[in-house]
């Protein structure tokens, strides 16, 4: 009678032990998951349309719209399962003539973006995610208006939406869609200010990164 209460006791318990060894292997799956929290990457933009609206005080302006590519430096970490957050360092601009006009910009924008994510079977996450940051804008503008070379650091944002892939347990295969305000410059003469340009774009963007742990 003791040993068949003896093996019920057993039965009963072997199952809890069981139940133990799966939330342990869980609980040291979600550590090793949390080594790979931190990321660095790059991140290519091809801009469709990249406006510069350039308008002339007291006069005709005009836009000039171009297609290029920038390329931008992204480092972060992922704060929860559903949230991350990063910094972006990226270059744009925009060589281009109009009306007798020529136009050269260049743009390097430093940016913090916090995105809201969700993540599928450990391989797509989709999300949307805020930025917010500044701009360095240099121009340099002549040709039939007055010769201006200037340079503005200007309050910058964006939204964006996309989707990252995770090619394995330490590279992730990152694209989507943003909109970003990269700010304004007025272009100076000696009888003050001639014209401001207004710098924005729609852009789609394609990127990996390397997921890595500190303490590894």
């Amino acid at each position: 009678m003791k040993k068949f209460i003896l093996m019920v006791m057993l039965a009963t318990a072997l199952p809890a032990v069981a139940d133990e060894e799966i939330l342990w292997d869980d609980y040291a799956t979600a550590e090793e998951q949390q080594k790979f929290d931190n990321y660095v990457g790059i991140r290519l933009h091809k801009n469709e349309r990249i406006s510069f609206n350039y308008d002339i005080r007291d006069g005709a302006g005009t836009t000039i719209k171009d297609d290029n590519l920038g390329v931008g430096v992204v480092v972060g970490n992922r704060l929860a399962d559903f949230l991350r957050i990063e910094f972006e360092t990226m270059y744009n601009g925009l060589d281009d003539s109009k009306r007798g006009i020529d136009f050269d910009y260049d743009i390097w924008a430093n940016m913090i973006n916090v995105y809201l994510t969700r993540e599928y079977e450990n391989i797509v996450a989709p999300y949307v995610g805020v930025g917010i940051g500044f701009s360095t804008i240099w121009a340099d503008v002549g040709g039939i208006a007055p010769h201006t070379s200037d340079t503005v650091f200007d309050l910058s944002y964006s939204i964006m939406a996309g989707v990252s892939f995770s090619l394995n347990e330490r590279l992730d295969l990152d694209m989507g869609v943003k909109y970003q305000k990269y700010g304004d410059i007025d272009h100076e003469t000696n009888n003050g200010t001639y014209a401001t340009t207004d710098a924005d774009a729609t852009e789609f963007y394609i990127g990996a990164v390397y997921r890595f742990g500190l303490n590894e």
